[in-house]
């Protein structure tokens, strides 16, 4: 632990990512293309390691949300096709450029940055055209593509490689909004006079509904082991790819009446064990979490008890005799039998598992693991390469 600093770190399975994708593989088949989505630092991951083993694993693209998530790969010598999957300004156009990313498009202000800034390359720039189709979120109406498709022509650097939408309810039960999705999106494709990559597919959609696959997906959580909403995962057999631990700082006992944290919110109603946990919402662990969350210590679930601060969390461990001063503290995931989920922790949140594994700070150690090994590291003032 002395390499580490302080006692918090999350430990990053690049063998169940590396499953997980091989598990879309299965379900989408063959001839489809996997763009691993990588936006988020990986959800929190850390994005240059996930995009490596997931490139390994027989992904062909990565997809990122803005072009610094895309400098960032390229930096660190990623040379598959990136795309960039949200808003691009014109401003950017040169970084793009620069840097080789396939940007979204959408406007004709950014077709014509890109443009300007490609020109002196002597190469076309590939792009891909959002269709909105229900989100109503970024793209195009369907009804403005084949005008936009045409005044695209008229830019003779750019070069449209793919189509795509995004679907609003792929993990809710009642699949009927995302048909009617499908079904617009492929209506608009059948209108351009070109094969074009086509892409709809996310996470819920690969595991419910493989026949979307078309010519590339783009599973994002259900690479990290999660899947949210209502979906039943059907044939995806999932491992969580993160485990968050820390480590007992203090152990002391609370006579009745005497409270914990901010706020005096939890009162001793008779003598208590209280451990001390290096882990706050400054790391990721939501302050909602307080006086009604647990972690797990010795294979038991303890109560989390009072506020969570910035940089810590107090545990009730009068249940659990044995504790002492440095054991193991599992946030998320398994400890013996017992098990927390990104997903849990979401729930009790109020919110889903992708915010609470995307929330996980900087200031986190990412230990990246293979056959149970330390391969690599990644903290604020050390970075080991990923092997």
């Amino acid at each position: 632990m002395r390499e580490q600093g302080r006692p918090l770190w999350a430990e990053i399975d690049l063998d169940a990512l590396e499953h997980n994708l091989r598990q879309v593989r299965g379900r989408i088949g063959p001839g489809s293309q996997i763009m691993a989505v990588v936006k988020a630092n990986g959800y929190g991951h850390g994005a240059v390691a996930v995009a490596r083993s997931s490139l390994q694993a027989g992904a062909t693209h990565l997809g990122v949300a803005c072009v610094d998530e895309g400098m960032q790969l390229r930096r660190a010598e990623i040379t598959a096709p990136v795309v960039v999957l949200g808003y691009v300004p014109p401003w950017e156009a040169a970084q793009v450029v620069q840097h080789q990313l396939i940007p979204s498009v959408t406007t004709r202000e950014t077709a014509l940055a890109l443009a300007k800034a490609s020109s002196h390359t002597g190469a076309r720039v590939p792009v891909h055209l959002k269709v909105d189709t229900g989100m109503a979120r970024l793209g195009l109406a369907p009804g403005e593509v084949e005008d936009f498709v045409r005044f695209l022509d008229t830019l003779p650097t750019l070069q449209l490689q793919g189509l795509y939408t995004h679907f609003a309810a792929a993990d809710e039960a009642d699949k009927s909004y995302t048909y009617q999705q499908f079904r617009a999106f492929l209506a608009v494709a059948e209108r351009l006079p070109r094969p074009l990559l086509r892409h709809v597919a996310n996470s819920a959609a690969v595991a419910d509904l493989p026949e979307m696959a078309l010519e590339m997906v783009r599973p994002g959580i259900a690479l990290y082991g999660c899947l949210a909403g209502s979906s039943g995962s059907h044939g995806l057999a999932l491992r969580p790819v993160l485990v968050l631990k820390s480590r007992v700082a203090r152990v002391h006992t609370l006579s009745p009446g005497e409270s914990v944290s901010y706020g005096r919110t939890w009162i001793a109603d008779k003598p208590t064990k209280i451990a001390l946990v290096p882990c706050g919402y400054a790391d990721g662990l939501p302050r909602l979490l307080s006086n009604r969350g647990a972690v797990l210590i010795r294979g038991q679930q303890a109560p989390i008890v009072g506020r969570v601060c910035m940089d810590m969390h107090m545990a009730d461990v009068t249940h659990i005799p044995e504790v002492a001063i440095h054991d193991e503290v599992v946030i998320i995931g398994r400890q013996g039998e017992a098990e927390i989920t990104a997903g849990d922790v979401g729930e009790l949140a109020g919110t889903i598992s992708y915010e609470i594994l995307c929330g996980i700070s900087a200031r986190v150690p990412r230990l990246y693991m293979r056959e149970g090994q330390v391969v690599g590291r990644r903290t604020l003032v050390d970075t080991n390469p990923v092997v």
